[in-house]
């Protein structure tokens, strides 16, 4: 099959939450795969054999979706670009999870509530207070999550999460940043 889209993730959950979002952005008419791995070298390591292997298709359109964590998004980026261009590609859309998945479900706390059915405990107005109006901006969002959902395991509730998530009242940023540039791209293959 040929792709419009390939998404290289750098882990399993990512796609969990790209499996639930993109088909709202994407039309049917347009095909992509997302293709997780198993954390940042692996990632790395398998740009230029995914470029490699989709060379013959020039109008694919590459999109890396990666985890900030401690580094600085410039320069990670500029890295990935990098690996991306020494493989013969350097029209790929990369972008940066500020600083972790959790931001984004952070960005979302109604889809939070609904995920965990806590309805008792009010999470969506936790999202006003200035701790959670910006989730981008907590260093450590995956503690942020756990504190707020003591049972919360990464990939396992991935999959609770991410149906609920909306597009549109999403506080997180680097969550806004993504789907524009997927809006961008899917509008740039009409």
């Amino acid at each position: 099959m040929s792709y419009d889209f390939i998404f290289l993730l750098e882990e399993p959950s990512i796609k969990i939450v790209l499996d639930e979002i993109l088909p709202k952005l994407i039309p049917d008419h347009v095909h992509y795969i997302c293709i997780a791995h198993q954390g940042k070298q692996d990632l790395a390591k398998s740009i230029p054999k995914k470029i490699k292997a989709f060379q013959s298709k020039p109008a694919t359109k590459f999109v890396i979706l990666h985890d900030q964590d401690s580094h600085n998004c410039k320069i990670l980026k500029d890295k990935l670009l990098a690996i991306c261009q020494e493989s013969g590609k350097s029209d790929v859309s990369i972008r940066i999870i500020c600083h972790e998945l959790e931001s984004w479900f952070l960005g979302d706390l109604a889809a939070v509530e609904k995920a965990y059915a806590l309805k008792n405990q009010s999470l969506s107005k936790k999202q006003d207070p200035r701790k959670f109006r910006d989730p981008d901006q907590l260093n450590s969002a995956k503690q942020e999550l756990k504190k707020l959902v003591s049972e919360y395991y990464p990939a396992t509730h991935a999959k609770a999460i991410a149906p609920y998530l909306s597009l549109a009242d999403n506080k997180s940023h680097s969550f806004q940043v993504f789907l524009a540039g997927i809006r961008k791209l899917v509008n740039d293959k009409r």
